[in-house]
């Protein structure tokens, strides 16, 4: 095992520790009041997974001294494959947060955009993605956490599956990693994807 994949392992030991301390302060909310959403939301999850990943995000902000972090960004473009970045000391680490609807059965999800991933990693080989899926509990409009549901994993170390139509990876948020150097991460996105032109 190369260096860079010791740290990719190392990183997401040290995140798991951290959102765990997480999932204990994160509050259940109501998404709004019965007056303005009487019949509540639909239970799809992209009703509201981009608000529950900015609770999760701007916590993370709000108790990262509780946490032991130095800073949390999130003020990004909308581009970036990651949410956040978070510094501790002179590290970074860049984390996308996801969430998993816990009334659901785990599927394949779509991860991320094959060619967009693949630019990053070419372009910058300090760079290490980073996704953190949380479980909620969706009720009409209450969104509750679910306090052990939580998958931390990088794109690199995915069993890679490119769905056709849009190009993007997809896994289970639960998955057993497959373990791959950075080199072959890019071989196997380029060899796997039409969108990837050379």
């Amino acid at each position: 095992m190369d260096k860079q994949m010791k740290t990719i392992i190392a990183d997401i030991d040290y995140l798991e520790t951290v959102y765990r301390k997480l999932l204990t302060i994160l509050p259940s909310f109501d998404i709004t009041d019965k007056k303005i959403l009487p019949y509540g939301l639909k239970p799809h999850t992209r009703s509201i997974s981009w608000l529950v990943e900015q609770v999760i995000t701007q916590q993370t902000k709000f108790n990262k001294k509780k946490l032991g972090l130095d800073e949390v960004i999130f003020d990004l473009p909308d581009t970036c494959l990651h949410d956040c970045e978070i510094k501790v000391g002179s590290k970074v680490y860049y984390v996308n947060v996801k969430i998993h609807d816990m009334g659901k059965k785990e599927n394949k999800n779509d991860i991320a955009a094959v060619e967009k991933l693949y630019m990053q990693y070419s372009a910058n080989p300090h760079y290490n993605l980073l996704y953190v899926c949380f479980g909620v509990l969706f009720d009409n409009i209450t969104i509750k956490f679910h306090p052990k549901y939580l998958s931390i994993f990088s794109p690199q170390f995915l069993p890679i599956y490119i769905n056709p139509r849009n190009d993007k990876i997809q896994a289970a948020y639960y998955h057993k990693q497959e373990m791959r150097t950075r080199e072959d991460f890019l071989k196997l996105l380029r060899k796997s994807s039409k969108s990837i032109v050379l």
